[in-house]
């Protein structure tokens, strides 16, 4: 029994992470215009989210030293902007939902964070995002 469970967990497994979203840097610029980002900022969102998931949806990441974890594409911490039971804390979320391929949910929670707190709420923007941001040019941005 121990061995069929471990099976059909590993198949689950395999099956959710293919179907999962990892965004090329001309493909998540597209996306964060579509979800209604600023083009002005778009270049602080694309390092943002390169730096944070490096593109990816499905990341969690942590545990951060205060024992929360960082979720989805954006890497939003659950200690203040999401919660595992019900919709809650600073974006009236669940955290699986900012873990999902349709970004909808995580790019309006992101937006909450940034008119809150700005690009500085993002360590990896701090770190690698603050004076080098990517070129977009040959994604026709």
């Amino acid at each position: 029994m121990a061995r069929f469970n471990l099976k059909v967990l590993s198949e689950f497994y395999l099956i959710l992470h293919v179907y999962t979203i990892t965004f090329s840097r001309c493909q998540l610029a597209r996306e964060l215009i579509l979800q209604g980002f600023p083009r002005q900022q778009l270049e602080n969102w694309v390092c943002l989210v390169e730096g944070e998931s490096s593109g990816r949806t499905d990341v969690i990441g942590g545990p951060d030293s205060d024992g929360s974890y960082d979720h989805g594409l954006f890497q939003i911490n659950d200690r203040y902007w999401c919660d595992h039971n019900r919709p809650g804390k600073g974006c009236n979320v669940l955290c699986a939902d900012l873990r999902l391929d349709n970004i909808s949910i995580a790019s309006q929670c992101a937006k909450e964070i940034y008119k809150q707190s700005g690009f500085d709420a993002w360590v990896a923007w701090r770190r690698e995002c603050r004076g080098e941001l990517p070129n977009l040019h040959r994604c026709g941005f």
